[in-house]
């Protein structure tokens, strides 16, 4: 079961059983007539200091857990605890407090920053709203900081987004979210918006942070590349559930769900030593099924290859293969 991974030693962030539906409104009266079901019965957590990743397709819910986690969305059911307290019923002391610990940075730095105000206005606007600097030089002087720290010059601060390149925005992005000097950072898709060449430096910047100030991050992306570099461990996410979730390298070394293994049949390899480590190329036909409505019983049986009459009737249980090593299947023991 999905409690099974939830464990409080060293935890930061611990998810519970996470259900999130957007509902669907049509007519005069904006009635409901149906629900987009982004999530559901998601559980797991983060422990201090670590890197955890988050890995699926576009629409299996990924980023719409990392929005819950920083609370621009509620959930619809389940609990959030962060460093033990429910986020989901702050005090607004808690709530301010909160609000230092836990940052975001977005996949498109272009939308996530206001064309109309200078990167000093940006980043100057958080260390005002939390009191962390007592006069305007003070804050110059932390802004000018910041700014080293991600590797720009402090003539930046003066410049506007547009003057700036995609990596150079994300960048000032992260400055940004490090203002508050946050524990937990979820990172949404950070370099998907960048080109290649910058994606690799922006992935080192991160690295560097996050072992400088002992962060905690959600890695969500949909290249399982950057996760097997950036995580230490990993869950892989299809239409809203948890299919299988185990330290970064035994996803890679020995995945078991049906999905996993499609994924990491397709990742391009240079060396002959990954190829062999590689499974064996396999393919699921067509496109996710649509969140609003899903396949009944395994969401993923009609385009699983080893699917049986159960998949389609019964939604199997997150079980527990191995010690940290949890898959989604009826067929466990045929993909092991």
């Amino acid at each position: 079961m999905e409690n099974q991974i939830i464990r409080m030693n060293n935890n930061l962030l611990s998810v519970k059983n996470l259900i999130k539906h957007f509902s669907i409104r049509a007519g005069f009266f904006q009635q409901p007539i149906g629900y987009i079901r982004a999530v559901e019965d998601v559980s797991f957590n983060v422990n201090k200091g670590e890197i955890f990743g988050l890995v699926g397709e576009s629409g299996s819910g990924k980023s719409t857990i990392g929005k819950i986690l920083v609370k621009i969305y509620k959930p619809t059911k389940g609990t959030v605890l962060f460093k033990g307290k429910d986020i989901t019923k702050l005090t607004k002391e808690d709530l301010s407090f909160f609000k230092k610990e836990v940052q975001i940075v977005f996949q498109d730095p272009k939308s996530s920053l206001n064309p109309r105000r200078s990167i000093r206005s940006t980043l100057e606007d958080p260390l005002i709203v939390h009191n962390i600097a007592k006069n305007n030089s003070e804050r110059e002087k932390i802004i000018s900081n910041l700014l080293k720290m991600v590797e720009l010059s402090p003539n930046y601060m003066y410049k506007y987004p547009s003057s700036l390149s995609g990596g150079q925005r994300q960048r000032v992005a992260i400055a940004r979210a490090l203002t508050v000097n946050p524990s937990f950072i979820v990172l949404d898709e950070p370099t998907s918006a960048l080109d290649v060449s910058v994606q690799a430096k922006i992935i080192h910047l991160l690295q560097g942070l996050q072992k400088e100030f002992n962060l905690s991050y959600l890695f969500i992306s949909h290249d399982l590349s950057l996760v097997r570099t950036m995580a230490k461990k990993t869950a892989v996410m299809y239409l809203g559930r948890i299919c299988e979730i185990a330290p970064t390298e035994k996803i890679f070394s020995m995945p078991i769900h049906p999905y996993t293994r499609t994924l990491i049949s397709s990742v391009p390899v240079i060396f002959e030593e990954e190829r062999k480590a590689k499974p064996p190329k396999q393919s699921c036909g067509g496109e996710i099924p649509s969140p609003v409505n899903p396949p009944s019983g395994c969401a993923f049986h009609p385009r699983c290859t080893i699917s049986s009459e159960v998949c389609s009737k019964k939604i199997p249980d997150l079980l527990k293969v191995s010690e940290d090593h949890f898959v989604r299947c009826h067929h466990v023991s045929i993909n092991k």
